[in-house]
């Protein structure tokens, strides 16, 4: 079975109600199980547990089919978001714009011009979808 994987800040933001809405339309039309993923960061922790982050999002969205519900602790939110897809062998990543423009920045540290599509597509192998603002 595919799995989408969909990473979302708590609480939940616009950007991030934007990203979970069309995650969960990849997932419905994939067939797909989904995984909503919020990375709780050590230097500024807010203590988020799985039952909190399910609440607010079945609270916005209703009860999801197949769908699972993780709280990563991490020091970087790029860093913790690609441990959690590649150990859960991802078929897709829906990220919002913002996202992607972090991971930009923290890609161009390193690289000269880095493609975070290309860069996800290369460490994951699996299938981006940026979702815009």
């Amino acid at each position: 079975m595919s799995l989408v994987v969909v990473p979302v800040r708590y609480p939940l933001t616009a950007d991030s109600k934007r990203t979970l809405r069309e995650a969960i339309r990849v997932a419905e039309d994939r067939d797909a199980s989904l995984t909503v993923l919020h990375v709780d960061l050590y230097q500024d922790s807010h203590n988020v547990t799985r039952v909190d982050l399910k609440r607010t999002v079945e609270r916005e969205f209703g009860s999801i089919d197949r769908a699972r519900y993780v709280v990563r602790k991490g020091f970087l939110v790029e860093e913790s978001i690609l441990e959690e897809v590649a150990a859960e062998n991802a078929d897709v990543v829906v990220i919002g714009s913002r996202q992607a423009s972090r991971w930009r920045r923290t890609l161009r540290k390193v690289f000269s011009d880095p493609d975070i599509d290309s860069f996800l597509r290369e460490k994951l192998d699996c299938t981006v979808i940026t979702v815009g603002s």
